[in-house]
């Protein structure tokens, strides 16, 4: 069990954009993985799918102040509200999020949350 000092609720709120932005952007087949390791004194949990991936381009579009939304495998919409969102609740809880994507391949978005001895939040992922 990993020990995160973050607000349960905003983890929660992060992990659930992250992976339903995986399903919207995999198709049948497809596959999502969600872990949660240690990484010095940090939590790192990553979602990845292998779905559509992106771009150079488009990830370098990700987290910014101007918000693009793609349509999904599905013509689902969205408002690109989203990431920049979970960017704010991660950076509140002093961690970082960032991404890694190759089109045609999937995607695996990464974020950090300070581990603290007697955190509030355990995270318990099998």
């Amino acid at each position: 069990m990993l020990t995160a000092l973050a607000d349960p609720n905003s983890v929660r709120i992060v992990v659930r954009n992250l992976v339903t932005n995986a399903i919207k952007f995999s198709g049948h087949g497809d596959s999502i993985t969600i872990s949660a390791v240690r990484q010095d004194n940090d939590v790192l949990i990553s979602i990845s799918d292998t779905g559509t991936g992106m771009t150079a381009e488009q990830q370098a579009k990700l987290f910014k102040n101007r918000v693009d939304s793609a349509t999904g495998t599905r013509n689902e919409s969205g408002t690109g509200m989203g990431l920049l969102f979970c960017k704010d609740l991660v950076e509140k809880s002093n961690g970082k999020i960032w991404v890694d994507s190759t089109q045609g391949e999937g995607t695996t978005f990464y974020f950090t949350i300070p581990m603290e001895d007697a955190g509030k939040l355990e995270l318990q992922l099998n």
